[in-house]
């Protein structure tokens, strides 16, 4: 397995976007993963992107969407987060990366008002749009498992029925380690979702809410979800998500901190790449 790091690190801090595509190799990471709105950049952004990772020697995993109205009931947001999120497949292929890692979001309303069932057939329709999209352009389509209560895909059970449902090969699974501690699910669960992985999230938590900490500050137990992945039969790229360090000034030290942690648990159990 690689070891990656999502980029959003170095978010609200004084590292730049090259200079933190520079400083992640120098760690020590093997890839990167981007996380930029297309509707945003600029078209030197995208290309200091390319250009920068180019340079480095840094392949790009992974570009992060959060499509928080997918699931909308109103038709027109969920044409629009749809586009947007095509928008970022656009750009993930411009990176050469080999998927688009996407949130879903929630139920509205704590599942009153809009049918719970409505929310989850937009969620199941659009997906399968995107999944075509994404197999169109030579990339995957990376579910990722929110730990919250009303998120749509929470826990191992749910992304499998929603999988299975959407019935796309381009539409596979995100696992976040600490996401899967937060809910309860062991790691024997991750069989469940065997060939079915295409990335794999990995930061430290408290036991009781969202962390994304540096792997050892938590309570998370690594190695057999690490150990897991592998029988499994991942052997993809596993990227650290750290952000909105408590102590920007010391991101470096906090980055540096993550990746000596997580490359010596991989190093130990022989799945370092």
């Amino acid at each position: 397995m690689k070891l990656g790091l999502i980029n959003s690190a170095w978010l609200g801090t004084s590292v730049d976007t090259a200079r933190g595509i520079e400083l992640t190799k120098q760690i020590g990471f093997d890839t990167i993963d981007i996380f930029a709105d297309p509707l945003e950049i600029t078209a030197r952004d995208r290309r200091l992107i390319r250009k920068t990772c180019s340079e480095v020697g840094l392949p790009v995993v992974s570009v992060v969407c959060c499509a928080l109205g997918i699931a909308d009931f109103n038709k027109a947001v969920r044409d629009f987060h749809v586009n947007r999120a095509k928008r970022y497949l656009d750009l993930g292929h411009e990176l050469d990366a080999r998927n688009m890692l996407l949130v879903l979001g929630e139920y509205i309303w704590e599942q009153e008002v809009i049918a719970p069932s409505a929310q989850w057939s937009w969620a199941v329709e659009h997906v399968r749009e995107l999944a075509a999209y994404a197999a169109e352009l030579g990339l995957e389509i990376a579910i990722e498992l929110e730990p919250f209560h009303l998120s749509l895909v929470n826990n191992i059970d749910r992304m499998s029925q929603f999988l299975a449902e959407v019935n796309h090969p381009a539409a596979r699974a995100n696992v976040d380690i600490s996401h899967l501690t937060l809910v309860g699910d062991s790691p024997d669960r991750i069989l469940a979702l065997q060939g079915r992985i295409a990335h794999v999230h990995l930061s430290d938590c408290d036991g009781r809410k969202h962390g994304d900490l540096p792997p050892g500050r938590g309570v998370v137990d690594f190695p057999p979800y690490l150990k897991a992945l592998a029988d499994a039969g991942f052997s993809g790229t596993i990227s650290i998500e750290l952000e909105y360090s408590p102590e920007p000034e010391k991101i470096v030290d906090w980055v540096r901190e993550a990746y000596t942690s997580t490359d010596g648990m991989m190093r130990a159990l022989g799945i370092r790449s």
